[in-house]
């Protein structure tokens, strides 16, 4: 798709969305030229108003969100807010570096299938039981979306479910249609009304009636057992995606921001302080979730759910097809094994580094004095060996070397972020925010915790989860520092809730993928997504509150984190 920008002259932007072409782009022009003028000489108000644009561009993504990224390259000099040097060096942060670290290797998982083959392999432990068969998917879906995308994670869980779903039903409707069958054949045979204690209906136009009703209850009940299923896919792969640093942007853009914000924070958030807080919420999150969808799409019967129910025909053959489908993927290769190594050996480097109650191997063997290398150093560090590891044994080559190009796609969409935080810095209205938020500090905490966290939940379904953080959180960063309480008491919860974006087709991939899949319609996505929005929102307060309240010890302010505004 190309833009038009005059006659005879087109410009390709590749997933560009047009809204009014030619005159949208111009409006935006002369809009930001007049504030260029008229702000010029507040250094604050100009920062502003870039923010106000890249706002405008994010939410409505009449731009590509990474070429949206890159407006503070242009903008920040131009208004003299910073050197050209200066912008471009926050798009290349050890953040950054870590982001990139961990797409390279979801590519890799992606790329030799791995991913399927553990979820087939779940699932088939898991049964087919249609509330088992619920929880197996939404906990395959969560814990590889903690490893790769949540889009790719429900584009590929989904035909899966659909796959067994569809055999489940027509199973069953072989089952009816025998023994239905066998009674007309019973009936026959004895001449009577009954079989087997069963009335039989001797008008042939009362039979037809009811196999027609009995077909049109099972399509319903089917049809829900289908949205129920897609729902559960994608709501608890965005959820997954919470739970670990490199799960999805957002996580990454806070890590950067405290660097950004509060410099000398210590890195209080690396990947194993952000698992210690973030898996026990998706833990809770996840059950809540499950009971409500169960509860919605599947009735709640404790027994019948979790009761021991044996293996009938229609369960036998919906297995067979999971079981086929992992039969199609052969022997583990040479490189699927690579692929496991390196990762099982990336994490285990990830939590041992730095995990807090101990010293970890980074601090005993280079960071002594200083914290030379960080998760992101270990993310590239691993992520190297896939170019080096050969697939095959003895033939030497590398592998997934052209889908790491992939891996660069949203590189500025989370470097414009740090950008934007640093331009507030260095025009001052970061300061400006501060004071203007003081008398916020007479509100308690956790009230200020629980209406911003309600705000960015609603604020993301309408703007990707990336633009959402990237614009709230510098701002959550000086509010935190103007009532003197601990940053991450705020910008934590307000990072995870920018993930809950749960009601609409278009808030995340996920649920759009989920949409298309699943037959649904808005209202059902709206119905399921609003309450879950609520589970969302008080797990993640409640963790904050406890576990996190003792791990970050948010009872004091922090020394690092009194930088915004002075006394």
């Amino acid at each position: 798709m190309c833009l038009p920008i005059s006659e005879g002259c087109v410009v390709p932007m590749g997933k560009l969305k047009q809204k009014k072409g030619l005159d949208r782009i111009k409006e935006h022009i002369v809009i930001m030229l007049l504030h260029v003028f008229v702000f010029g000489v507040f250094q604050e108000a100009k920062c502003g108003y870039a923010i106000t644009l890249m706002a405008l561009y994010w939410c409505t993504e009449c731009m590509p969100l990474a070429v949206t990224s890159l407006l503070p390259v242009v903008l920040f000099p131009m208004m003299n807010i910073m050197e050209a040097g200066k912008v471009s060096i926050e798009y290349l942060k050890d953040s950054n570096m870590l982001f990139i670290g961990g797409l390279l290797v979801a590519i890799a998982v992606e790329h030799w299938n791995l991913h399927k083959r553990i979820a087939l392999r779940v699932l088939l432990l898991a049964g087919v039981h249609p509330s088992l068969l619920m929880m197996g998917f939404m906990a395959v879906s969560s814990f590889l979306s903690m490893w790769i995308s949540n889009t790719a994670t429900t584009a590929m869980m989904l035909p899966i479910a659909h796959a067994v779903l569809q055999q489940l039903q027509a199973t069953e409707a072989r089952a009816d249609d025998a023994e239905e069958a066998n009674r007309t054949e019973d009936m026959n045979a004895s001449g009577f009304p009954y079989s087997n204690n069963v009335p039989m209906l001797s008008d042939e136009s009362e039979r037809q009636t009811q196999h027609e009703m009995r077909n049109k209850a099972r399509e319903a009940k089917y049809d829900l057992l289908t949205k129920g299923m897609s729902l559960s896919v994608c709501y608890s792969a965005s959820i997954g995606g919470t739970a670990t640093l490199t799960g999805t942007t957002p996580n990454l853009i806070l890590q950067g921001q405290m660097t950004q914000l509060f410099p000398q924070n210590g890195g209080v958030i690396n990947f194993a302080s952000w698992f210690g807080f973030a898996f026990p919420n998706m833990i809770l999150m996840l059950i809540f979730s499950f009971l409500w969808l169960q509860f919605m799409f599947l009735g709640f019967n404790l027994k019948k759910t979790f009761g021991c129910v044996g293996k009938n025909e229609r369960d036998r053959e919906a297995y067979a097809v999971m079981k086929e489908e992992y039969r199609k993927l052969g022997p583990m290769s040479f490189a699927e094994i690579a692929v496991l190594v390196i990762f099982v050996l990336l994490v285990l480097l990830w939590f041992t580094r730095e995990p807090g109650f101990i010293p970890g191997w980074a601090t005993v063997l280079f960071n002594k004095d200083k914290a030379y290398v960080s998760d992101g150093t270990v993310a590239i560090l691993m992520s190297m060996l896939f170019f080096v590891v050969p697939s095959r044994l003895p033939t030497f080559g590398s592998y997934g070397y052209n889908e790491a190009a992939n891996a660069l796609e949203h590189h500025p969409a989370a470097g414009g972020g740090f950008a934007l935080a640093k331009g507030s810095e260095e025009s001052g209205l970061s300061l400006w925010l501060g004071k203007s938020l003081a008398p916020l500090e007479k509100i308690p905490p956790f009230a200020i915790s629980l209406l911003l966290c309600l705000l960015v939940a609603t604020f993301t379904e309408c703007s990707s989860n990336t633009a959402t953080t990237t614009l709230f959180l510098p701002i959550l960063g000086s509010m935190a520092s103007a009532i003197r309480i601990h940053p991450l008491y705020i910008m934590l919860p307000c990072t995870i809730s920018a993930s809950l974006a749960f009601m609409l087709p278009v808030a995340t991939p996920p649920n759009a993928i989920a949409f298309s899949f699943g037959n649904l319609k808005v209202v059902d996505m709206v119905k399921a997504g609003f309450v879950l929005n609520i589970i969302g929102i008080l797990c993640i307060n409640v963790g904050i509150n406890t576990w996190g309240y003792a791990m970050f010890d948010m009872g004091t302010f922090p020394a690092w984190a009194n930088v915004t505004v002075t006394p």
